[in-house]
């Protein structure tokens, strides 16, 4: 089967790439394109180790079709940061504790900064409501929801 060209943006940058018409595009993430930050955990839907945004929307990037790239915004956890400088809910997550293995942790993050980029004060249920899809085996939720909480508070404080 012929591959397909895809145009896409990743991280703010054009990228290009072939695939087949059945890739996951977290497997492309993680093989040809060497973003390893998504993880596989269930490869299903259910767990969001895989989260990743596609023009600025939450999405499963194991569920997606690398095809389905062409002509959209793809953000990775590996442009949350800038350069050096790391994203405020990252800070927040080291400061707090509110991670251990990290094969959920890159998922968290994305879904926490959609939520965040579309509601700049949630209550906790809307934080614990927005972060349901993403499944953490190692710690509490807790922690990740008071790291989410706290770094609203600080982004609003800042944006004053």
């Amino acid at each position: 089967m012929a591959k397909m060209h895809v145009t896409t943006t990743i991280n703010g940058e054009p990228e290009e790439f072939l695939c087949e018409p059945h890739d996951s595009m977290l497997d492309l993430l993680r093989g040809s394109l060497g973003l390893t930050g998504a993880k596989e955990g269930c490869g299903t839907g259910d767990c969001g180790a895989c989260s990743i945004l596609l023009d600025d929307r939450l999405v499963c990037s194991c569920l997606m079709l690398a095809p389905e790239a062409e002509g959209k915004k793809i953000d990775t956890i590996e442009g949350m940061a800038k350069g050096e400088t790391l994203h405020p809910l990252q800070l927040k997550f080291l400061e707090m504790a509110a991670l251990q293995c990290g094969i959920c942790t890159p998922g968290v993050l994305m879904a926490s900064r959609a939520l965040l980029e579309r509601n700049p004060d949630p209550t906790e249920s809307e934080v614990r409501f927005w972060l349901a899809g993403n499944l953490c085996r190692c710690t509490g939720y807790d922690k990740i929801v008071r790291a989410v909480m706290d770094t609203a508070a600080e982004m609003r404080e800042a944006a004053r």
